[in-house]
């Protein structure tokens, strides 16, 4: 079961964001963090794969405060989200995540996790180091040079995903995010598919889209979930 729900922010604003259900009484919550292209079909799926598979999923639009509701835009119109990826904050990201782990509190989630994919998995990284998550997950986002002096601030355990022919994340950026957990001996699991580039989890981006390295990413993410959020 889908729907959306408003969620008001702190800083008074407000956050369309996309729910999906499990059938039963959840086991624990996700927060399902966007790609810079918005709340697209494919976030959509995520989230609902989640609830499928027992989780309350909860999938903000972090873009709120500059974007209409609803903004998505394509994959090769990256030019129309520029204004607004460039006027986030890492403050606004911080209260957007307090708003989603607050909502699922109060929906009685005792555990809760965060997953994102790009700009999400950057997100997700910010959350787990102002959160008191349980979990995180970060499928190819952008952690260094900027927030490895957040690796010392990881709450819950971190699994990090990487294409190795990623073109806009260097292999020695992800060497850098995973080697800044290490120094602050955080836990993390780190995961490179040698072959597959940025984007690789997303099937609605054929360029891109790499059906073996989801497929295994996704077996991952839910035993590291099951391992920590059940």
């Amino acid at each position: 079961m889908s729907e959306k729900v408003t969620l008001k922010v702190s800083d008074s604003s407000e956050m369309l964001s996309y729910v999906a259900r499990p059938k039963n009484a959840p086991q624990a919550g996700v927060i399902v963090i966007q790609e810079a292209f918005g709340i697209t079909d494919h976030i959509k799926r995520c989230a609902d794969h989640f609830a499928q598979e027992g989780y309350l999923a909860i999938s903000p639009e972090i873009f709120h405060r500059t974007a209409p509701a609803g903004f998505t835009v394509g994959y090769t119109d990256f030019e129309q989200v520029k204004a607004h990826y460039g006027a986030m904050t890492l403050t606004g990201l911080e209260l957007d995540m307090k708003a989603c782990f607050g909502w699922l509190k109060d929906n009685g989630i005792q555990k809760v996790g965060s997953v994102g994919y790009c700009l999400g998995g950057r997100v997700s990284y910010i959350a787990n180091s102002t959160l008191p998550l349980n979990a995180a997950v970060s499928y190819y986002g952008r952690i260094a040079p900027d927030l490895l002096d957040r690796a010392k601030d990881q709450h819950g355990p971190i699994l990090l995903f990487w294409g190795g022919a990623d073109k806009g994340i260097p292999v020695a950026d992800a060497q850098a995010a995973a080697n800044s957990l290490r120094a602050a001996k955080k836990p993390f699991t780190n995961v490179e598919f040698s072959e597959a580039q940025h984007g690789f989890n997303c099937d609605d981006r054929p360029a891109v889209f790499n059906a073996e390295a989801s497929e295994q990413a996704w077996g991952i993410t839910l035993a590291f979930f099951k391992k920590h959020l059940n």
